[in-house]
């Protein structure tokens, strides 16, 4: 074979980013759910026939880190001699790279004659996966039972068409069975778009050409990742940063890393972080993983592509029996979204002292998620599953932004009007939260005001906030920004509420959710 030319390297690895964002444009166009469509809270991926990931789109951090781990762990228990041309798998299980249950992938094996040269991933986060609370997100749940209905890789599709026994069995056990319906049919035709385009590659440049390429990429990234490492000096560097809630002990839940940097490697060891909660903020070992090489990526201060290669040089460990490995039957529903912030915070802090001018000061780092359900007798519930932003961190050249997403999550909020439409629920307020943001030489940004009324008879609420009792930190002497707050205005009392919890709300019920400011960089003028 002639040497592989480094301009096709780079055609082709523009083709799986834009393949991988034709998916993405896919589901927002033909999913059902306003949390697809409207937030996007979906990510979707190509990876090589091992699983390696090779293009993702401009989606959701946390996602494309944990399917770099999809299809190797796939594979264990569906070799690839198993796989049929026109498959597509569905699955949410943990073990499987696992994010938390309501994150549903569909992977489908692109074959390109007669053998498979890559995988197309679509991961969409349904509204309800069913279990014991509507929207599956039980805050004090024991076990995963409780949270949803856990799907094992099952075949969703074959090259005859959609296998209906298996969608039957799954929209039997979700609440929206309609939009889930919907949701599931888009998540197939992306995988499909991805497919054609894998195709047109390999038809143009040729399958051996294409699969080098796919090498190539791996190891392009590895040696950027190395050579960033290499900038860092060496040595052991610690960071901690703590949950809302309480170990078992009663004291604040530790989130806790031992940076070791040596040549072109680093060791990122999380096991002294504290014990499995007996809550839904435990996490999966790849969602951990995941946040490791995000916060590596900051860290490096290069925009850098991530794909398997880039992994390569890093180190991460778990500890068995910990909030970050708790075991495949713990309920980890709100770690995907919320202790995934921690770690990556927890970074920054260790390397406070050595790389200040990459870091940015803590922010409104959680999902800032309100969850309403409104039951409906004979039909399907309606679920408005509202994501929101706050301020982001000042940095030693700038201050913080107001009104956005920070870290891991890449999620848009519902529009007013888009509520209002669809739900029985008034938005009564949209605002900045003026004056919320630490002070600093680089002041954090500004938090935002949203307020719901209930118009319903009745709505099932989870909410799920993380700084709400621990603010958003300051870095290099910044003030801290303040903390999230959640009221409840019932019969003309105001009721301070808990950042997480399951209640039922009644119809004229207020609802304001006053998000977090950022931190603060540097000491204040």
């Amino acid at each position: 074979m002639s040497p592989l030319d480094p301009f096709v390297v780079e055609v082709i690895r523009h083709g799986l980013s834009a393949a991988a964002e034709e998916m993405s444009l896919v589901m927002t166009r033909s999913a059902r759910s306003p949390l697809l469509r409207e937030a996007g809270d979906l990510s979707s991926a190509v990876t090589d026939a091992e699983g390696g990931l090779a293009g993702q789109g401009k989606d959701i951090p946390i996602h494309m880190g944990a399917m770099a781990y999809a299809i190797p762990e796939l594979l264990k228990l569906k070799p690839l001699e198993t796989m049929r041309e026109g498959d597509a798998l569905i699955f949410n299980i943990g073990k499987l790279g696992g994010n938390h249950l309501n994150d549903v992938k569909v992977a489908r094996p692109v074959f390109v004659d007669g053998r498979v040269v890559a995988w197309a991933i679509s991961l969409a986060h349904w509204p309800d996966v069913g279990g014991t609370w509507p929207g599956s997100y039980l805050v004090n749940a024991v076990d995963s039972f409780q949270e949803a209905i856990r799907i094992p890789p099952v075949l969703l599709a074959t090259a005859e068409g959609v296998q209906r026994g298996v969608m039957d069995m799954i929209l039997s056990n979700v609440r929206d069975p309609v939009a889930c319906e919907g949701d599931m049919l888009a998540q197939l035709a992306s995988t499909r778009a991805a497919e054609k385009r894998i195709r047109e590659m390999c038809a143009q440049y040729g399958t051996e050409t294409f699969l080098a390429a796919l090498k190539r990429l791996h190891d392009l990234s590895e040696a950027e990742m190395r050579e960033a490492i290499r900038d860092l000096p060496d040595g052991v560097y610690e960071g901690e940063d703590f949950l809302d809630d309480l170990d078992a002990n009663g004291d604040p839940a530790r989130i806790h890393i031992r940076i070791e940097i040596e040549g072109d490697r680093a060791v990122f060891d999380l096991s002294g972080s504290c014990d499995r909660l007996a809550n839904f903020c435990n996490m999966t070992p790849y969602i951990a993983r995941s946040a490791v090489a995000y916060g590596a990526r900051c860290l490096s201060g290069r925009d850098m592509q991530q794909n398997a290669g880039a992994l390569r040089p890093l180190t991460i460990i778990t500890r068995p029996g910990s909030i970050l490995e708790p075991g495949f039957d713990a309920p980890v529903a709100a770690g995907n979204h919320e202790t995934s912030m921690r770690i990556v915070e927890a970074m920054f802090k260790a390397m406070e002292g050595v790389i200040p001018e990459r870091l940015t000061a803590g922010g409104a780092s959680t999902s800032g998620l309100l969850n309403f359900c409104e039951p409906r007798k004979g039909e399907p519930w309606r679920m408005l599953y509202e994501v929101h932003g706050g301020g982001e961190g000042g940095r030693h050249e700038r201050d913080g932004v107001s009104a956005t997403r920070v870290l891991l999550t890449n999620t848009s909020n519902t529009p007013a009007e888009m509520i209002e439409t669809n739900y029985a629920i008034r938005v009564e307020k949209q605002a900045i939260r003026r004056g919320s943001g630490g002070a600093g030489r680089h002041k954090g940004g500004d938090g935002i005001i949203r307020r719901y009324r209930v118009m319903a008879p009745e709505m099932w609420l989870t909410a799920c906030l993380e700084r709400s009792k621990n603010p958003p930190f300051g870095l290099q002497g910044g003030k801290p920004g303040q903390t999230f707050r959640l009221t409840l205005l019932r019969d003309g009392v105001e009721t301070q509420l808990d950042g997480k919890l399951n209640m039922l709300l009644r119809q004229d019920d207020v609802l304001t959710l006053e998000s977090a400011g950022g931190g603060g960089f540097g000491e204040p003028v």
